[in-house]
């Protein structure tokens, strides 16, 4: 799915400038609908200016018209210049909007019990962007203070067999030592939030 250009600083001029809903503006920025709250309540993306995606061709005001009258309504992107002249290709797979809300926790997981995996092969994994993934191995993600790392099987954005096919190309030696060190509360793939996000070894190991 595309997405407008500056999706936050196009999330803020919708908010100032339309009635349109939380879930309308999150979902046609590629955001999540708490973040386009924290938006609105000015504790995320603060000191932004506004960019006006009916100028860059990217919405019409008939399109923010229609969506404004229906909040059952998606906006659709008119035009992404970032496309202009490219050929498609396949992206990351498709993640019901759901879930779309559990992708952190379940990279914070991979990035602290596999951090041998690289952004790509999480990315291809989960259907994440490596942006998000970076955020969140040097831990400034916008949310990293709540995210409970969660294994992303237990959570349905992959199949065992998915990771497990992953896993195995991962060098053997390496992939036995980090299996022996998780503990106990693991085994049901969710760590404790009181703990840390990732230990002070594999930090300077792979940072």
């Amino acid at each position: 799915m595309e997405y407008p250009l500056m999706r936050k600083a196009t999330a803020v001029w919708l908010l100032d400038n339309t009635t349109l809903t939380f879930r309308q503006i999150a979902n046609f920025c590629g955001l999540h609908e708490l973040e386009v709250s924290g938006i609105a309540d000015g504790e995320v993306a603060s000191g932004i200016r506004g960019i006006d995606p009916i100028i860059n061709s990217q919405l019409t005001a008939d399109e923010i018209k229609k969506c404004e009258e229906n909040e059952e309504l998606d906006l659709k992107l008119y035009k992404n210049p970032a496309a202009v002249g490219e050929k498609k290709t396949r992206g990351p797979k498709y993640t019901p909007l759901s879930k779309r809300q559990d992708k952190p926790a379940a990279i914070a997981w991979l990035v602290k019990y596999h951090p041998e995996m690289t952004d790509g092969q999480i990315s291809r994994l989960i259907g994440t962007t490596k942006n998000t993934i970076k955020a969140i191995r040097e831990r400034t993600h916008w949310n990293i203070n709540n995210l409970t790392p969660t294994d992303p099987v237990i959570l349905g954005l992959c199949k065992q067999v998915e990771l497990q096919k992953v896993l195995d190309k991962m060098p053997k030696d390496k992939s036995d030592e980090i299996l022996a060190n998780k503990t106990s509360e693991n085994d049901v793939g969710v760590t404790d939030p009181t703990k840390s996000l990732f230990d002070e070894n594999s930090f300077k190991e792979y940072n």
